[in-house]
């Protein structure tokens, strides 16, 4: 079983490129086969119509679980779809093992319509530290990384956020105010003021490629499900991006943030954004 950092840095260098083999594999196998073929007793609700969960969804889950578990011995999978059936084993984030953490498809929605918006998430962390992520999106053959200290890169290409050009709206995705707590609402419609620019978000992961990527300003999400936020707030903070809670702290993978929060292309713009959704001015 991999022990300290030191040693889990060694797996990254020998099998970073295993990861991404595993991801691709799984896509091939489980997901591309049925994007804009899904048969209507592929397609199952969770929560209620807006929560969708489909066969792609838990069969690519099954592969990534064996696959990851495979690569590193001792480690856990937290997936979305495993999660669901047994909420119990969410708390492997909080144990001393290295955790997986994978979101077979991100964007479930958008894949059940045939929209290519959607991508597959994997996380490495350990402790509650990110240590690396991949983000793919099969549909348009996309693939970014990020290992802790190591950089972001998107299909080889690194990614830098910047800053955002001075002088023009925050361009903000943000979950609809309407799915969360009566705190939460008001935070979020606090969006809606002079100098910003919020719209509903689409797959979350991809909301954070397009931070990393400076093409969005920052992410202004109510909830913590840690499948949804890991790859991307990786991503986000190796291209030179910040994430902060309402407190001010950056937000945890361990759960116990104070919500909504934030993640930005820089820490200026992550913490305007802080203030704006904290009532602040």
């Amino acid at each position: 079983m991999i022990g300290d950092t030191e040693t889990i840095d060694e797996f990254l260098d020998l099998h970073a490129g295993d990861v991404e083999e595993a991801v691709r594999k799984a896509a091939a196998a489980e997901v591309m086969p049925r994007f804009r073929r899904l048969a209507a007793h592929e397609v199952d609700q969770k929560a209620g119509p807006h929560d969708l969960v489909t066969d792609a969804d838990r069969l690519a889950e099954q592969y990534l679980t064996e696959a990851l578990g495979a690569l590193l011995p001792g480690s856990a999978v937290v997936g979305e779809e495993a999660v669901h059936v047994d909420p119990a084993s969410y708390e492997a984030i909080q144990g001393d093992a290295p955790v997986w953490i994978v979101d077979p498809v991100d964007g479930t929605r958008q894949f059940v319509h045939g929209d290519p918006g959607f991508c597959m998430l994997v996380a490495l962390a350990k402790g509650g530290v990110l240590l690396a992520s991949w983000t793919y999106a099969p549909a348009r053959d996309q693939l970014a990384t990020a290992i802790r200290g190591r950089g972001a890169f998107l299909d080889g290409e690194r990614l830098h956020a910047g800053a955002p050009e001075p002088g023009r709206d925050l361009q903000v995705a943000t979950s609809h105010p309407d799915y969360t707590t009566e705190d939460q609402k008001r935070g979020l419609r606090r969006l809606w003021t002079d100098g910003v620019a919020p719209r509903a978000c689409g797959s979350a992961g991809l909301e954070y490629l397009a931070v990393a990527r400076g093409e969005l300003d920052a992410t202004a999400f109510s909830w913590e499900a840690a499948w949804d936020h890991a790859a991307g707030l990786l991503l986000v903070e190796e291209a030179g991006g910040a994430h902060l809670t309402l407190t001010g702290e950056p937000f945890r993978i361990t759960g116990g943030n104070t919500l909504p929060f934030t993640a930005a292309r820089d820490a200026a713009t992550a913490g305007r954004i802080r203030g704006v959704l904290a009532g602040e001015g």
